[in-house]
C-alpha cells in the first residue's frame, strides 16, 4: 500500500509546527492528500458547576474554545497556502468528554497520522487522549514525533522492534512505503523466548514477508541488559543511526499500561527518533 491520506491533528497552539510540517513533507513523498484537524477541547466538565449555571457557563466556554480554533485554523491554512497538493482543514470544538469520538470519526479514513510527543511538561491528558483514540477507535497507524523533531525525508535507517504480536506485524504494514524506501533495515529481537515458534530462527519469517516486498532487513538478537524495553531499543536504534522506530502499541490493555507502565508508554516518553506505532 501506499500513503493517500494523511492526516495531522492539532490541538495545541505551541507545539504543531514541527507535526504539521512532517506532514507536508511525507504528502509530498507519497503524493499525498494532506488533513489537518484543528481541535479545540474545552476541558471543563459540566457537573462541576453550581446548580442552574452549567448550560449558560458551558457555552460561554464553547464560544472562547471555538473562536480559539478558528484562529489557529487560520494559522495552518496560512501555512498550507503554498502546498501544491491538495489539502484540508478542519476546526472543531469539543468538550473533553466527547474527545474520542470526535478523533477517531475524523480519522479512521486515513493511512497515517502525524503527531506530536503526548508526554511531557505541559502536555495533558487531551494529548494521550487523542494518540489512544487514533489508535484504538480511529484503526490508524500513528506516527509520534518527539520534541524538536520532524521527519522531512524518507527515513533512512529502520528499526522495527519485533516481538510476534499481531500489533508488531501491523505497524510493520502500515510502515511498508518507509521500510521500501530505506537503505538500513533492522530486525531488532530482544530477549526471544527459548521455546517460542521462531526459537530455532527468530525473525526468519518477518525476514522472508519483507524480503518479497523488496525489503533488505538484517536481524538483531538483543539480551536485555536493562529493565525497560524502551531503554534497549532507544540504544540499540542510535547504535544503527536509525531515524524510524517500528513497533507495535499497547500489547497490554491501556489500563494496565497507564498505572504499570509498559513497553508503549515508555517509548513515547523516551523516545529519541519518531515512532510509527499500530494497535
Amino acid at each position: 500500500m501506499n500513503y493517500k491520506t494523511i492526516m495531522t491533528i492539532i490541538s495545541d497552539d505551541s507545539r504543531y509546527r514541527p507535526a504539521l510540517d512532517t506532514t507536508r513533507c511525507l504528502s509530498e513523498r507519497f503524493d499525498a492528500h494532506l488533513d489537518a484537524l484543528c481541535l479545540g477541547i474545552d476541558p471543563s466538565r459540566q457537573g462541576f458547576y453550581y446548580a442552574g449555571a452549567s448550560a449558560m457557563m458551558v457555552q460561554d466556554n464553547l464560544v472562547q474554545v471555538r473562536t480559539d480554533v478558528e484562529k489557529l485554523e487560520g494559522e495552518v491554512r496560512q501555512i498550507l497556502a503554498s502546498n501544491v497538493l491538495p489539502w484540508s482543514t478542519t476546526a472543531l470544538a469539543t468538550q473533553s468528554v466527547t474527545l474520542n469520538h470526535i478523533v477517531s470519526h475524523r480519522s479512521r479514513f486515513a493511512d497515517l497520522i502525524v503527531l506530536p510527543r503526548p508526554y511531557g511538561e505541559g502536555r495533558g491528558h487531551n494529548a494521550e487522549a487523542i494518540i489512544e483514540s487514533a489508535l484504538f477507535d480511529g484503526g490508524v497507524p500513528v506516527l509520534v514525533l518527539p520534541d524538536g523533531h520532524s521527519l522531512t525525508h524518507a527515513p533512512t535507517n529502520v528499526v522495527i522492534a519485533w516481538n510476534e504480536s499481531s500489533e508488531s506485524l501491523r505497524a510493520i504494514r502500515a510502515a511498508m512505503p518507509f521500510l521500501k524506501a530505506a537503505t538500513s533495515v533492522s530486525i531488532a529481537i530482544i530477549d526471544p523466548p527459548q521455546h517460542g515458534p521462531e526459537r530455532s530462527d527468530p525473525g526468519g519469517s518477518l525476514s522472508q514477508m519483507l524480503a518479497r516486498h523488496g525489503v533488505r532487513a538484517e536481524v538483531s538478537v538483543l539480551a536485555k541488559t536493562m529493565p525497560r524495553v524502551a531503554d534497549i531499543l532507544n540504544r540499540h536504534a542510535s547504535d544503527k543511526d536509525a531515524d524510524l522506530i517500528v513497533m507495535g502499541a499497547y500489547g497490554h490493555s491501556r489500563f494496565r499500561e497507564s498505572i504499570l507502565g509498559g513497553a508503549t508508554r515508555h517509548m513515547l516518553e523516551v523516545a529519541e527518533v519518531p515512532v510509527l506505532m499500530a494497535h
